[in-house]
Order: structure tokens, then sequence, then C-alpha cells
């Protein structure tokens, strides 16, 4: 593994860990605290400010119109269907649901990948995805009692937003890997801003924010400044490295994480399915990650034999 490849890697792990607490602490605001567009505007808008802000102090890319048009889709996936899918299926269903759905994700990146990459399905990246699941699945199902009643819609408008962010991976891995990560967002987050605003825009009238508490205020800059901000600059280092599939083998590290924070501060006890689950999750990352790339697989196939 070189430098590259394991700078993503550090990349991918800490974006799922910040995401891994984002779930619990969004959950927290809405639909309760502030309405679900509300929280996918002001995550928008405060990653846009915050992204185009450290772009001053950072060398200047020329990005021709061609990519400017690839980002405008790439901000639709990534972002727009993304992070509003999301926040109005979380405020419908529980946490753990949201958990599940995200399981979907590595399944959905390699057979994606498959088709319009041409990725093989070797038995490593199979089985690694599987032994993966099966780990976060170990961990939430034994939580399922606890999780109050489920909404199907909630759950098939997050899924939306699964294919949808699935689909960022694999189609716009040449584009990510052509720009630094400021480049990228400042322009994706500029494209997904208008939508966002419209869409939000009644949602925001009526939202008496003099109402809204310090803490809650603290939880939405959270959201804004690690869950978006951090975590998006982040991703697409992984993305200039490392396959779609690996990628989103990454996403099962976000319910570890959340159970072991809450054995942390107390509100979890730890337990054997939790370490069972953590073996099995990083497992299955492990073998993704040592899976046979296409480029690898005709390398061999190219390669003269000795003898």
């Amino acid at each position: 593994m070189n430098y590259n490849k394991s700078a993503g890697h550090v990349s991918l792990f800490l974006t799922n860990a910040i995401f891994g607490i984002n779930t619990a602490v969004s959950r927290s605001l809405v639909p309760d605290v502030v309405h679900p567009l509300v929280v996918a505007f002001l995550r928008t808008a405060g990653a846009l400010l915050l992204f185009w802000s450290i772009s001053f102090f950072m060398k200047k890319e020329r990005v021709p119109k061609k990519d400017l048009l690839l980002m405008f889709f790439a901000s639709i996936f990534a972002i727009g269907l993304n992070q509003t899918m999301f926040i109005i299926g979380l405020s419908m269903t529980s946490p753990i649901d949201a958990a599940i759905e995200q399981t979907f994700l590595p399944i959905l990146s390699m057979f994606l990948a498959a088709c319009f990459l041409k990725e093989p399905i070797t038995w490593k990246k199979a089985l690694g995805v599987c032994i993966g699941a099966v780990g976060v699945l170990t961990l939430i199902l034994g939580h399922v009692q606890t999780a109050g009643s489920r909404s199907i819609l909630g759950n098939g408008i997050i899924f939306v937003g699964v294919l949808s962010f699935s689909l960022y991976l694999t189609l716009f891995k040449e584009l990510t890997g052509r720009y630094s990560p400021v480049t990228l967002m400042k322009w994706m987050f500029l494209f997904s801003a208008v939508p966002n605003f419209l869409l939000s825009y009644e949602a925001l009238v009526a939202t008496d924010f003099s109402a809204i508490s310090l803490d809650s205020y603290l939880r939405i800059g959270y959201i804004v400044v690690f869950a978006t901000f951090l975590a998006y600059l982040l991703i697409p280092v992984g993305q200039k490295t490392l396959r779609p599939t690996t990628i989103s083998m990454y996403s099962y590290v976000q319910p570890v994480i959340s159970a072991f924070v809450s054995i942390v501060i107390g509100i979890e006890a730890f337990g054997v399915d939790k370490l069972l689950s953590a073996v099995l999750v990083f497992t299955g990352v492990f073998l993704v990650t040592k899976s046979k790339s296409r480029a690898q697989m005709e390398a061999e196939i190219h390669q003269p034999k000795s003898g």
C-alpha cells in the first residue's frame, strides 16, 4: 500500500466515524426541534461558505465548462439527493433503520462499478461485502426491539439517498481525480445551494430561529463543520486512489463507531456482539481492499509467462 492509498484509507475511516456520530446528532434535531429541510439547507449553505472561504487562500485551479457541467450533475447525486433524502428519511424513521439502509451502499457500489467501470466482482470482494454486512446487522439487529416503530416510507427515502451516493462514487471517479477537494466541493456546494434554498424556503420562513436553544445550535454546528465540511473535504482524498466498492465499504464503520461512542459516554454497555461486529466489519473491509481491480487482472493476463 503506497502513501496515497494510506491517506485514502485514513480519510475514509475518519469520514465515516464522523457520519456515524452525525446520524444520532441529526435524529436528535429532526423533526421535533428543526424542520429537516432547514437542516439540509443550513448544512449546504454552511459548507458552501467554508469551502469558498478557504479557497481564497489556496492556489486557484482552472475548471473548464465541461467539467463544471459534470460537477453540477455530481452535486445532484452527492449532495442534493443524498443529503436531502437522508435528513427527510431520518426524520421519519429510527437511527437504527437508517444504519441498516447504509449497508446497501457497498452492495450497490459493487454492482454499479461492475456495470459502468467494468470492475470485476471477485470472490474476495463479494465475500468481504457480505462479511461486512453480517457484522453491521449483528450489531444493529440486537437493538431493533428498542428502535420503536418503523417507517417504510422513511426507509425508502433513505435508500434513494444511498443509491444516489453510490452513483456519485461510481460515475464521477475520474472527475474527482482531476481537482483538489476544495475546488471540487466549492463548486458542487454552490450548484446545490440554489435548488436547496428553493426547496426549503417555506420551512425556513416558518422557522423561529430565536426559539432554538444553544445546545441545538451546537449540534447544527457539528453537522455543518464536521459532518459536511470536513467529511466532504476528506471523501475526494479516498476517491483519488481507491475503488468505489472499497470506498463504500467504509460505510459499515458508521454503526460500529456509533456503538463504541455510546459505550465511552456510558449510554451502552460493552458486549460480545459489539466486538464480533467490529471484527467482521474490518475483516470485510480488508478483503475488499485486497481484491484485485480490473487493471490488476488485465495486467496479469498480458504478463508474459516465463519458462
